[in-house]
């Protein structure tokens, strides 16, 4: 799942970051509208975390212009503004739902988790082939049974393959579905999870290379 987070406050916009990217989900920031809306047009996201109170641009107007552009991004929007005409103002813009602030992260991470998967077709939270079970809601995953230790990445990319169903997942797709903004599409870092993953899952070997278009995940049998 791809998160972007507007929020002026650095240091508060670091932390909703920080706590997310630690919940195995992609993570951009901006901290005003004028570069909320230009990551907006250049990647896909499923959920916004929007500050209401912003600089260059105010959230409202970005939330009107998500709206108008009709992206399947889901506004969650924060403001310090606790009044009923405030949250009713805020919904009227075309918000998916709203926070205020002070926040428990937990009931933020919960928003969120529910908007992502509003912002995707219907899934089921356990996933389950050639003996693999990838359980969506408790972040956990396992293999015939043996409980597997997965870093966040690995646990997103898997996700990401098993969720593709048999199809070939390339590179650049899982960058942009599990890896932020800043990462070179240069890197070796998808090749190197791939390959800690593969270690982590075992043998026979569930996670197959098509040299030239990317990944997938495969049955055994």
């Amino acid at each position: 799942m791809r998160v972007l987070v507007v929020e002026d406050e650095e240091f508060l916009a670091e932390m909703i970051a920080d706590g997310l990217r630690r919940d195995a989900l992609a993570v951009d920031v901006a901290h005003d509208g004028v570069e909320a809306l230009e990551l907006l047009r250049l990647g896909d996201y499923d959920v916004l975390v929007l500050d209401r109170d912003l600089p260059a641009l105010h959230g409202d107007e970005v939330c009107r212009r998500v709206v108008e552009a009709r992206l399947l991004t889901r506004v969650l929007m924060l403001t310090a503004a606790d009044s009923v005409h405030e949250r009713v103002d805020g919904l009227g813009l075309g918000a998916d739902d709203y926070l205020t602030k002070p926040f428990a992260y937990e009931e933020l991470l919960a928003r969120v988790l529910a908007l992502g998967r509003r912002a995707q077709p219907a899934l089921p939270p356990v996933i389950e082939r050639a003996g693999v079970v990838v359980d969506t809601a408790r972040r956990q995953a396992s293999r015939n049974g043996r409980y597997l230790s997965l870093s966040r990445k690995e646990f997103a990319v898997l996700e990401s393959l098993m969720r593709a169903e048999g199809a070939v997942v390339s590179s650049d797709d899982l960058v942009q579905q599990v890896w932020e903004k800043n990462i070179s599409y240069r890197t070796n870092a998808v090749r190197v999870t791939l390959s800690k993953l593969r270690a982590k899952l075992g043998e026979p070997a569930v996670i197959e290379t098509l040299s030239g278009h990317g990944y997938r995940f495969g049955d055994t049998s």
